[in-house]
């Protein structure tokens, strides 16, 4: 263990949410919900006032919309979060050169990395202050929470405590007595199932589960499990900050308005998401030996089959093959909502003999044109940066009816007025965001994922 709160974990606050607020003058201090807008929408983030009506990440986007009718609902744009995203990591690796994403609105920082040692509590609250006020700086007025501890376990537990725009830094030493009054779910790997069994044998806090010893824990939930919740429990992690973290697995998934059991239609898709993950992995120069497609039924229970390799592939061909085996395995009856294809057990390498030469002289997988979707049709999303050469730059407000209706502001105005147009008005520009790679657009357009 570590003699001082020398990690850091920064998570910005309400990440997507929060951007399209700072970009938008009309919708600060007002309820923001930024996911899928479609009836089959969930949602991403919900800003801190959309959530005092109980709107959540991963929650469906209809209920959202019965809880906090009057929030504005807006599709993501990722290329502007990662740039934003971009900015906020340069400044923390300007304070350490170890600095280990989770994701665009969350991170490690190892302080020692800097030379620095022998840290107090003051020091530690000092530098998160710092940081927090370089990140408002770069990223235009955005918050961040942070905590420190002496792992990760503890950082990343104390980074929610204060939110928004909190610092908590948990002294060494005091690590057991910080989680002991905490539910025990705070501990990583303690979902429902788990805490029910816990349950069951009187454990409801950490408290309780320090309490157990490591035999009576493995007892109740296996070996595994149970050696890792017992060092968890004293806050023994000794998980090292690590910069660049692979990837693990590259996937695109869909959720679709309507469910789908026409078995043909999800094969095409099945196709054309494959040959999109095959496109990332070339891109990346990775390939990978396991494919695994996800299917979410039409009662929401999520399935998932895979499928090894004898060597890693990149080629589209292949695993559009093993996709299209592992669909015809599943059960569609009621209707699939989601449909998922992914790669992972990624390499930097390919093993080209995976097939005979017979095979891979089969024909290209045929990608069939599918039919295009409510939002393709409008042309339009909430949410979306438009221009108009009489008006300036502003951002959709609503489509429909052969109509978009545009509020003209930027994050540097003061809140614009609204117009309505003709949907097929060429003076409307959608304006693509300087630097974002084109690549970066979302695979599912109608569901994203929790920020």
């Amino acid at each position: 263990m570590r003699g001082d709160p020398s990690v850091l974990h920064v998570d910005l606050d309400a990440f997507f949410a929060a951007v399209e607020q700072r970009d938008k003058p009309s919708l600060r201090g007002k309820p923001v919900v930024v996911g899928g807008v479609g009836v089959r929408g969930v949602v991403s983030t919900a800003s801190y006032e959309a959530r005092k009506y109980g709107v959540r990440s991963a929650m469906s986007t209809a209920e959202a919309r019965s809880r906090c009718p009057h929030a504005a609902y807006l599709g993501p744009r990722f290329e502007v979060y990662r740039q934003s995203s971009r900015a906020v990591m340069a400044e923390m690796r300007a304070l350490s050169p170890l600095v280990e994403p989770l994701s665009l609105d969350e991170a490690f920082i190892d302080l020692t990395a800097s030379g620095l040692s022998g840290l107090t509590v003051d020091d530690v609250e000092a530098i998160a202050q710092d940081l927090k006020d370089a990140i408002r700086k770069v990223s235009g007025g955005l918050t961040a929470s942070v905590g420190a501890g002496t792992s990760k376990l503890i950082a990343k537990i104390a980074s929610d405590l204060d939110k928004p725009d909190g610092v908590v830094v948990v002294p060494a030493g005091t690590e057991a007595e910080f989680l002991a009054p905490m539910q025990v779910t705070v501990i990583p790997g303690v979902g429902p199932a788990t805490a029910q069994r816990l349950s069951m044998a009187g454990v409801r806090t950490v408290a309780d589960l320090q309490q157990l010893d490591e035999d009576e824990l493995i007892r109740q939930v296996g070996s595994a499990h149970g050696s890792s919740l017992h060092r968890l429990a004293v806050a023994a992690d000794d998980r090292p900050v690590v910069s660049d973290r692979e990837t693990k697995s590259v996937s695109v998934e869909d959720t679709f308005e309507t469910d789908i059991i026409d078995r043909s239609l999800l094969v095409a898709i099945a196709d054309r998401m494959s040959l999109r993950v095959a496109e990332r992995l070339q891109k990346a120069q990775l390939s990978g030996r396991t494919v695994t497609v996800k299917t979410r039924m039409h009662d929401f229970t999520t399935h998932t089959r895979s499928s090894t390799l004898a060597g890693p592939t990149d080629d589209s061909r292949v695993i559009a093959r093993v996709a299209r085996r592992l669909l015809e395995e599943s059960e569609v009856g009621g209707g699939i909502r989601l449909l998922g294809v992914g790669v992972s057990s990624l390499a930097d390498w390919i093993q080209d003999d995976l097939f005979t030469e017979d095979e891979h002289a089969e024909a290209p997988v045929e990608i069939v044109e599918l039919p295009a979707r409510p939002r393709d049709q409008l042309g339009f999303h909430p949410g979306q940066d438009i221009a108009h050469p009489d008006y300036g730059q502003g951002w959709v407000w609503g489509s429909g009816r052969g109509r978009v209706t545009v509020r003209f502001e930027t994050a540097d105005t003061p809140p614009g007025p609204v117009r309505t147009f003709a949907i097929d008005d060429p003076a409307l520009t959608k304006v693509r965001i300087i630097g974002a790679d084109a690549d970066d657009e979302p695979e599912t357009d109608q569901n994203v994922s929790n920020e």
